[in-house]
């Protein structure tokens, strides 16, 4: 068990003595933040002794809702486990209208063992391999995600924001500067709670559907505090958009007939001085090749992971900027793995298969265990794509959520890199939850089968 150092939190305490209560929350399979409010006086106990929280916690698919199949429920008696913050995450909540902070949390069990069930420590497990390697990940985690009007929400539809024109936006302005200015008191809000946060939050686009932006975050050579960038990042965005008036959501897919959101990994492995090991002409990087290699021979079993709802699968068409089949690239973005322009002392592979909805500490973990998968087996990936991807790559992932849990239970390689028994609770809670999803009579059947069948 990593025991923080509680003068953190008493230097918070002292540093923000405006700060009435701390949200305590760990990141379940799904991605869903869950845990309590705590108050000042019980956040240094907090540090030196972590929080009890039940261990079904890990159990809930995204409704909330038990899955007794992972073994965690009844079988354990629900009892708890302690949870510790996570050092450097101690940081404000901007948003919160009460003087508010928040802290990232991780599950131990009883004998101090890291719970298996727990993302995040899926990620600490991946990363612990590659150092003791001598690979060393350097990570950033794009998100995109759609600004949506509230009262349409209200109503159970998506619709695009107005912005502070007056103007709701309609036709599709790809990376249309006008639309960044429009939202500008939105977005000024979200640089101005990622600095308040800690959070490397850099340039940002407007995307390539109307209410859809982008805002790149920072490498970090901690991958685990990439993930965690994410995590709070997320919760920033929303928390903004609230307090604007809008829903934020990074649902895959919210529209039929405009792109989905996705969430781009971007990795690079260095040597212990810091020295780029992905470094020079990619065509020429042995290393970065067999990385490469790695993430194209898993992409299908772990497709699951990358798109683990039913809306996920909504995303994969051609001409989409999302993935139909595994294969590399350099500054291409009709592939999956691509690897990035810039100087030869930057370079890095971005993988663009995974969802906005997916989640961050699963997505990083499962994309850095296919590099070391390809960098053990020396992987080759063959040529790089030249031109359209779309028009020369078979469709071969599975799209369908029912075809990719299927692909992941038969997979070796998931278990082996990232823990059986993390695999074991992760597809038991997706394969729940898609069985309640499908079990569900949706208002189109009727529209189209009720009369006429």
């Amino acid at each position: 068990m990593i025991r923080p150092d509680p003068t953190e939190a008493s230097a918070f305490l002292d540093a923000h003595p405006e700060v009435e209560q701390f949200e305590a929350f760990l990141t379940d399979p799904s991605g869903v933040q869950r845990g309590k409010i705590l108050r000042r006086e019980e956040l240094v106990g907090t540090y030196k002794h972590g929080r009890p929280l039940p261990c079904s916690i890990l159990s809930l698919d995204i409704t909330g809702a038990d899955v007794e199949e992972t073994g965690l429920v009844w079988d354990e008696g629900d009892s708890d486990r302690a949870c510790m913050p996570v050092p450097g995450t101690l940081t404000l909540s901007p948003w919160r209208a009460t003087p508010t902070a928040q802290l990232v949390l991780t599950s131990y069990e009883k004998d101090g063992s890291a719970s298996e069930a727990d993302p995040r420590h899926a990620v600490a497990r991946v990363v612990e391999r590659l150092d003791q390697a001598g690979y060393h990940p350097v990570a950033a985690i794009e998100l995109e995600f759609y600004l949506l009007d509230r009262e349409a929400m209200l109503g159970g539809r998506p619709r695009p924001p107005v912005g502070k024109s007056g103007f709701r936006q309609g036709p599709l302005q790809a990376y249309l500067v006008q639309d960044l200015e429009d939202f500008s008191p939105f977005l000024d809000a979200v640089y101005a709670g990622a600095r308040a946060m800690g959070l490397p939050a850099r340039t940002l686009i407007s995307e390539y559907a109307p209410g859809q932006f982008e805002i790149v975050l920072g490498h970090r050579e901690d991958a685990l505090r990439a993930a965690d960038d994410a995590i709070l990042y997320k919760r920033l965005v929303k928390g903004v958009a609230e307090q604007h008036g809008y829903v934020a959501t990074f649902m895959a897919k919210p529209y039929a007939n405009y792109s989905g959101s996705g969430m781009h990994v971007h990795a690079s492995l260095a040597d212990a001085s810091g020295q780029n090991l992905f470094a020079g002409e990619g065509e020429a990087n042995p290393l970065l090749k067999s990385a490469i290699g790695g993430l194209l021979a898993t992409m299908a079993e772990s497709m699951a992971f990358f798109a683990p709802n039913a809306n996920s699968y909504r995303r994969f068409k051609p001409n989409s900027y999302a993935p139909v089949g595994p294969a590399w690239a350099i500054d291409n973005r009709s592939v999956p793995v691509r690897v990035t322009a810039g100087p030869p002392a930057s370079r890095h592979l971005e993988q663009r298969v995974c969802g906005a909805d997916a989640n961050p500490y699963v997505a990083l973990a499962v994309v850095l265990a296919g590099m070391l998968e390809g960098i053990e087996k020396g992987i080759d990936p063959g040529a790089p794509i030249v031109g359209n991807g779309y028009e020369q790559i078979p469709p071969s992932l599975p799209t369908t959520w029912h075809g990719a849990l299927a692909a992941a239970a038969s997979s070796d390689f998931l278990p082996r890199q990232l823990g059986a028994r993390f695999v074991e609770i992760f597809l038991a809670i997706k394969k729940a939850e898609c069985e309640r999803f499908f079990a569900e009579i949706p208002d189109l059947d009727y529209s189209l089968y009720l009369r006429l069948a």
